[in-house]
């Protein structure tokens, strides 16, 4: 995992390689391919490791104040790294779907998942309108943050993150 980031500094995940890896880490190919099936595949185990290893609690005493905090880090993550090979890796799944489909479920739903029930409990404790639609709102928030780190219109920036939350949230309070 630490031959896959460090060739990450320098090279994209297109350019990488399996022998590029396996010399970085000192290994047999054979060895790499023994645990997975592809270059893609050996990312998305490094990308996960490390995303999760960076995540941290959301501790913020509003549904407003927690989905800002979960704004703002993720356009944190998007201008590191972690963004560039996300990047790269959705580019790479549009030839295998099954990345895109990794990627999902590994990364992305659970996020989802725990905004959802974030603004749940925001409409259940009366601070957010009950009638609100929970996936809209996260995809009015969300998307255009993904938009931003794959077209690239325009720097991704705390000050558009904001702006962002701002327009979502005008209208579903009470």
């Amino acid at each position: 995992m630490s031959a896959v980031y460090e060739l990450l500094r320098d090279r994209s995940v297109r350019d990488l390689t399996m022998e590029m890896i396996a010399r970085e880490a000192k290994v047999g190919k054979p060895t790499l391919y023994k645990w997975w099936p592809s270059k893609a595949a050996l990312v998305l185990d490094m990308f996960s490791e490390r995303i999760a290893a960076a995540r941290e609690p959301l501790d913020a005493a509003t549904t407003e104040q927690t989905i800002r905090l979960r704004v703002s880090r993720l356009i944190d993550a998007f201008n590191g790294k972690f963004g560039k090979v996300l990047a790269e890796l959705i580019a790479e799944g549009q030839s295998d779907p099954t990345i895109l489909t990794e990627l999902y479920e590994r990364h992305i739903r659970p996020a989802r998942a725990a905004t959802a029930t974030q603004i749940e409990a925001g409409k259940a404790s009366g601070e957010l309108r009950a009638e609100l639609d929970t996936t809209l709102l996260i995809d009015t928030l969300f998307g255009p943050i993904y938009f931003y780190l794959l077209i690239r219109p325009a720097p991704l920036t705390q000050t558009f993150g904001e702006a962002l939350v701002d327009a979502a949230f005008r209208g579903i309070t009470d």
